[in-house]
């Protein structure tokens, strides 16, 4: 009986704490599999540069997600939600169905279509933070914290936040820690395992 109980508890790990491990969650970050030939991914997968597009490695399951990009370095840039069938290296994106983009000029493209826009005076500059949240409907955009007022819709299927960058552009991603509060009943974006 002892000898079958010492096996057991030598099964469990050390033997002697009886604690099993649990799987590490995975962080969400820029996708190096989904990313344009051209495009460099740093900083732990936060920080995007060179030229081209793209995708996290999470997609919004979740009902109200929020997520942030800081302007680094100004150039061409947009950001937003896609699926996986957009081409990563063609800037800049919302010109088809698979990504619904601000663009570094304010304004908000999908389908080759401008949804929306920034108002003139608000159109984000160096060292700004843009937030948006998507709630698989309508996405929405916030600079420095404050709600912009610019509403876009009319992606469909599962999406990806989505980053591009082309013209000495830099931005880094914030998909926890934010700079600024999710607005109220948002959050960060959780992988499917994490929602049940």
């Amino acid at each position: 009986m002892a000898a079958m109980f010492t096996c057991c508890l030598g099964c469990c790990g050390d033997g002697a704490s009886g604690q099993i491990p649990l799987k590490e969650m995975p962080t969400v970050q820029l996708d190096t599999h989904h990313m344009g030939t051209d495009v460099v991914i740093v900083k732990s997968g936060r920080r995007i540069c060179g030229t081209g597009a793209c995708l996290a490695n999470a997609p919004l399951h979740q009902n109200k997600s929020y997520f942030e990009f800081k302007i680094q370095s100004t150039g061409v840039w947009g950001v937003g939600v896609a699926t996986q069938k957009v081409n990563l290296n063609q800037v800049p994106l919302g010109r088809d169905s698979h990504s619904l983009v601000l663009r570094h000029d304010g304004s908000v493209y999908h389908n080759n279509e401008e949804k929306n826009c920034l108002p003139a005076n608000s159109l984000p500059q160096e060292g700004d933070v843009v937030g948006l949240t998507y709630d698989h409907v309508e996405l929405n955009l916030y600079l420095n914290g404050k709600n912009m007022q610019c509403p876009a819709t009319g992606i469909r299927g599962t999406v990806f936040p989505i980053v591009y960058v082309d013209d000495s552009a830099i931005l880094d991603c914030q998909f926890s820690d934010f700079y600024h509060p999710p607005p109220q009943g948002f959050e960060k974006i959780l992988f499917e395992q994490q929602i049940f």
